[in-house]
């Protein structure tokens, strides 16, 4: 089902489709027909993402038939081997981990996964990681250090999951731990926000040396329904917050929180879902050949001036 704003552009494909089909069924030649609307759906469609909300942006970066991390794992990266377990409590399916290659280079990946459908979102916890995930990322950078393998980390969740059982198991230090380890990391460190990055549960695998962010994905410290319940006691109030929260690509690369912005396919990566993947790789191999020739030291002192740098005050006089 097409986003409410896609119902014009969704309207005038169909519209082309029947009279491809009407010229192919009749065998007349429509071609001038044809194409000067495609020429028309070329242009609603720059004009419509062109001038998209930040609301609107919210609802790109959840459509459903966007690629999920394990796509861009099977697509974007070759041969890869799946590592499951924490080696402490269990396997938490909301993150994937594992070893794979990039181009000419082997690579530790770790991927927050959301499920493709209902079934599989209620497998994977809507992509909300327990503890046991954040410890499963943890060991892969105990690997990726051991082995000299560049991380590669695919954030794609609307936050760490809060249940009592997650609590218990000691949810907010896992985090804490996650971020000070991937923080020390002495290799290469590659963070790409695929779709919506939520809270600290997007930041434990978000502090690498470089932060991609995709054209239409969303990071921020809170969901726009949560801080409108917060602060005007509305969920409802959700369009008001995202606009407040600034928290699109291009919000977030003025800003300096990310580095970098991936542009998607002319009608965004859940309509041309091949095409954004390749474009997600052309950008990790180029970030990948800058960060390989730093040295460990070098990597930590970028990683810590980078994010030493983040946030502005001013102090009135």
């Amino acid at each position: 089902m097409p986003l409410p704003f896609e119902k014009p552009i969704d309207d005038l494909e169909a519209k082309i489709r029947d009279m491809r089909a009407y010229a192919t069924e009749q065998e007349l030649d429509l071609g001038s027909e044809i194409e000067a609307l495609q020429g028309r759906l070329d242009t609603l469609k720059r004009e419509t993402y062109a001038s998209l909300t930040r609301w609107q942006r919210v609802q790109v970066a959840r459509a459903p038939g966007r690629p999920t991390g394990l796509d861009y794992l099977q697509h974007t990266f070759d041969g890869f081997t799946e590592l499951h377990g924490d080696r402490t409590l269990g396997d938490d399916p909301a993150i994937v981990t594992g070893l794979a290659r990039l181009g000419d280079v082997s690579v530790a990946v770790i991927a927050q996964q959301k499920g493709r459908d209902t079934k599989e979102n209620i497998y994977r916890n809507f992509g909300m990681s327990h503890p046991s995930g954040y410890r499963k990322a943890m060991r892969m950078f105990d690997l990726a250090d051991k082995f000299r393998l560049p991380v590669v980390a695919l954030i794609d969740t609307p936050g760490a999951y809060p249940g009592l059982a997650a609590e218990e198991q000691g949810q907010a230090w896992v985090i804490a731990e996650s971020i000070r380890r991937m923080s020390r990391l002495t290799v290469p460190a590659i963070s790409v926000v695929i779709g919506e990055g939520g809270s600290g549960g997007a930041l434990a695998i978000g502090v690498a040396n470089r932060v991609l962010i995709l054209e239409n994905a969303i990071y921020s410290v809170i969901s726009p329904e949560s801080c409108a319940a917060i602060l005007w006691r509305d969920a409802g109030e959700a369009e008001k917050a995202a606009e407040a929260l600034r928290l699109t690509a291009r919000d977030l690369v003025t800003l300096g929180v990310v580095d970098r912005v991936i542009d998607e396919p002319l009608g965004a990566a859940h309509n041309h879902r091949e095409a954004a993947m390749e474009l997600v790789k052309v950008a990790l191999v180029e970030e990948l050949a800058q960060l390989t020739p730093l040295t460990p030291e070098q990597l930590l002192e970028a990683r810590y001036r980078r994010f030493r740098s983040l946030g502005r005050f001013h102090v009135a006089a």
